[in-house]
């Protein structure tokens, strides 16, 4: 919402952006300090050791964003990047077989790497490459695969990669929950295999990035933008509501008795729980840790995913990681 309020402001829509809650960024908002993430929880208070409460800044939704992909270049086309400050991440990783691996990083890595065998290396090798060559335009380049057509499964299998490749490739790569993308047409994960690629090559140690101060960042810096072509902000309106005429259509939006009357309204599903519909569930931890997660080293900072099928799980896993001299954390999602 804070990004749609930025952008619209910035066409020349007059905006009136409300927030029940006191801070931009409503569920994926940055929580801090340490106190008003345990009282959100109702916890309690966070215990001693922890101490420097203020020094805590905690996502809840983490994500880390590609280092090329459309968020990035969205940022940097509106300029909002002028409030923000990014580090890139220093680590990718895939559990495989009970341990955690480095996702490879560069032909050397991977060759290194223990998540394949020597075989299994050239087969993978090749088929990065002819992801990495196509061409949408020129079929030449799509070396009998109908890339639009035939499904990822076919272009394993045209390179006969194994199960193992395919599991790291489809959810360490390409990002996947769940082994349902090997039916659908291989461009799609052609796509995601070219942008991690292009990520990867800006920085080299990972494809990706993250707002130094938490990724609430992002909500206050398109807020910013917002502010300054006009938007107006009110924070801290917990009634905050949705007006409708007597058609049904939305009206306008009311806090404290008053209206404020609007052509459209874009909301959190939260402010319309009745004309929305669940679809699913996302589970997620957070896990302040005393200890550093092993087989990542020294890392600052990493992602870590766990493919369905090395957990019987319907679904994949991943664990995002930052940690300091003084304190470890994960978010598991």
């Amino acid at each position: 919402e804070c990004i749609l309020s930025g952008l619209m402001s910035v066409s020349g829509k007059k905006v009136l952006h409300m927030d029940r809650n006191n801070y931009y960024g409503g569920d994926s908002a940055s929580i801090t300090p340490l106190n008003d993430l345990f009282g959100m929880f109702k916890m309690g208070d966070p215990p001693a050791y922890l101490e420097k409460f203020r020094d805590w800044n905690v996502d809840l939704i983490p994500k880390f964003l590609m280092a090329n992909g459309a968020l990035v270049k969205l940022l940097l086309f509106t300029g909002v990047t002028r409030y923000l400050e990014f580090k890139s991440v220093e680590g990718s990783y895939v559990y495989k077989g009970g341990k955690i691996h480095k996702v490879p990083c560069n032909e050397k890595e991977a060759l290194a790497s223990s998540l394949m065998g020597m075989f299994e290396k050239r087969r993978f090798r090749k088929f990065l490459i002819w992801a990495q060559n196509i061409d949408e335009n020129n079929r030449a380049t799509w070396e009998g695969i109908d890339i639009h057509k035939d499904t990822v499964k076919a272009a394993y299998e045209k390179f006969g990669v194994d199960q193992n490749t395919t599991d790291f490739t489809g959810h360490a790569i390409c990002l996947y929950l769940n082994d349902g993308y090997m039916s659908s047409p291989a461009i799609e994960a052609i796509r995601r295999i070219k942008l991690y690629s292009e990520s990867l090559a800006r920085y080299g140690s990972s494809p990706y990035l993250y707002p130094m101060y938490g990724l609430g960042e992002l909500p206050q810096g398109f807020a910013r933008l917002s502010a300054v072509y006009g938007g107006t902000y009110m924070l801290n309106k917990p009634d905050a509501e949705i007006v409708f005429d007597e058609t049904g259509a939305v009206a306008g939006v009311q806090s404290e008795g008053q209206v404020a009357k609007c052509k459209a309204v874009i909301c959190d599903p939260n402010y319309a729980t009745d004309r929305v519909r669940k679809v699913g569930s996302v589970i997620r931890a957070i896990c302040i840790l005393r200890h550093p997660i092993p087989d990542t080293g020294d890392k600052l900072s990493a992602q870590i995913i766990i493919p369905q099928n090395q957990v019987n799980r319907k679904n994949g896993m991943s664990i995002i990681s930052f940690k300091s001299s003084f304190q470890e954390s994960a978010c598991f999602s």
